[in-house]
């Protein structure tokens, strides 16, 4: 089994908040996360594909066919958007970044599975200390 991985890059805004919480609580468990006219960050996100390679190209998989099901799929929808607001696989979840990479999975593997390959994860950066990965489990 062969894994690749592409980068990709997106800007997004969001907001820390659970509505069953009084405003006290949700400033004391999100901090400046729940900032009431929201904050950004510059996202890293790292796709992940496994498979065999093709005997005839020697690829697990056509990383522009994989670059252009990325851009469509979750870049387009979410860069320079408000998750919170704007992107319509996020309604009505918590925009944390452990949300938001199970549901960048969700986006994306009916999409890779079609191209012959297994998505084996997704690894977002929302910061360069902060990540979140997700296998699918």
């Amino acid at each position: 089994m062969v894994y690749i991985t592409r980068k990709e890059h997106f800007n997004a805004a969001h907001k820390l908040w659970n509505e069953q919480w009084s405003q006290e609580k949700n400033f004391e468990i999100f901090g400046k996360c729940a900032n009431p006219n929201w904050h950004g960050h510059n996202y890293t996100l790292l796709v992940t594909v496994k498979g065999l390679p093709n005997p005839e190209t020697g690829f697990v998989v056509d990383l522009k066919a994989l670059s252009k099901i990325i851009k469509d799929a979750v870049i387009d929808p979410l860069d320079h958007k408000n998750m919170n607001l704007d992107v319509a696989f996020m309604t009505g979840k918590m925009a944390s970044t452990e949300i938001l990479t199970v549901e960048i999975w969700k986006q994306l593997k009916h999409h890779i599975d079609a191209l012959g390959c297994k998505l084996h994860s997704i690894k977002l950066f929302e910061t360069d200390n902060n990540s979140a990965e997700y296998f699918g489990d």
